[in-house]
């Protein structure tokens, strides 16, 4: 059984050879017809697996979803019950305590020091700060410059095709 590609390169071979030779329009059209109808067969197949494929990838990707909302969750319920701990053992003045079973111990330890801004950046001196330049090509304003009929060095507009199966 031949694959969507080599039908595709029959049929342009036997459009080849149809134009360059002398055949009568009956079988010309009888040629490329029955060609056609194979391709449409075989593009028709392919566009269905299509269709399968993009499904179970929108299934694997609400899946995703849910998982990460899940470890969100667990994550959030984690840091809650951490602090939770840590704010009953202060309250009490304990700083360390072994597991029954001694298999790990819960501590309260002092982190390194950090700074803490209060939100007023601009009475901080010039010295402490720095500048963070990011350049990346703005493409809105780019398209509508090319579109309003301006040429903008080292652009240009393009149109791709895209496959749509509906």
């Amino acid at each position: 059984m031949l694959k969507l590609y080599q039908v595709t390169e029959l049929y342009r071979q036997a459009l080849a050879i149809l134009e360059e030779g002398d055949f009568d329009e009956q079988t010309i059209r009888d040629t490329l017809e029955g060609l056609a109808g194979t391709i449409e067969v075989k593009a028709s197949n392919v566009a269905a697996y299509i269709l399968n494929v993009e499904a179970e990838a929108e299934a694997i990707a609400q899946a995703e979803a849910r998982l990460k909302a899940r470890r969100q969750s667990l994550e959030k319920r984690a840091a809650w019950l951490r602090d939770y701990v840590k704010t009953n053992m202060e309250a009490c003045g304990i700083t360390e305590i072994a597991a029954q079973d001694k298999t790990f111990r819960v501590r309260v330890r002092q982190n390194p020091e950090a700074v803490e801004l209060d939100g007023s950046l601009p009475d901080l001196p010039a010295e402490y700060m720095r500048e963070k330049i990011i350049r990346e090509p703005d493409k809105s304003a780019i398209l509508a410059a090319l579109k309003a009929g301006k040429e903008v060095p080292g652009a240009r507009l393009i149109r791709r095709t895209r496959l749509e199966i509906k």
